[in-house]
């Protein structure tokens, strides 16, 4: 079988369509894959996590001023949010602010004078407890909590 102009062209066109298509797939996967989180906290207390995006579905729990939440999913007016300890739910989205919070993740975390295990222990925080995140240093995230309280928690003891 002889090979002609026209069957080159098309094997050519073919070609190049495959690696665009490739391509294209391959920017679709890294660009979702690259998003950041959105997290976020609740702007007041006593603020319902529901069943559902509406405020008819059933309340799972409630939540207090400056909770830190993660946005999974927004639909009309309302944001699928989970928390530090994977539960999700609804929350109607005007009661969420972009103010980033942290929440101690773990059953005591020290907080130092400084950004390090060598640094003396300024205070404890236990299970639950928020805080404002400040600079980072390392592994190392500078808190303060409402009551003027300030100190450095390694990253693995707080979410987010």
């Amino acid at each position: 079988m002889e090979i002609t102009a026209d069957m080159k062209k098309q094997r050519n066109l073919s070609n190049t369509l495959v690696a665009l298509l490739g391509i294209a797939a391959l920017s679709l996967c890294f660009s979702t894959s690259s998003l950041a989180a959105e997290y976020v906290s609740v702007t007041k207390d006593g603020v319902n996590i529901r069943s559902g995006p509406t405020t008819t579905d059933e309340i799972y729990w409630e939540v207090f001023k400056d909770f830190p939440l993660k946005v999974t999913q927004r639909k009309d007016g309302w944001a699928k949010t989970q928390d530090f300890e994977g539960d999700t739910g609804w929350i109607y989205a005007p009661l969420l602010s972009k103010k980033k919070t942290v929440i101690v993740k773990v059953k005591k975390a020290n907080l130092r004078v400084g950004p390090g295990k060598k640094y003396e222990v300024a205070a404890s925080a236990l299970y639950g407890v928020v805080f404002f995140p400040g600079k980072k240093d390392g592994e190392w995230l500078q808190v303060t909590h409402t009551d003027g309280t300030k100190g450095w928690v390694h990253n693995s003891l707080v979410w987010p």
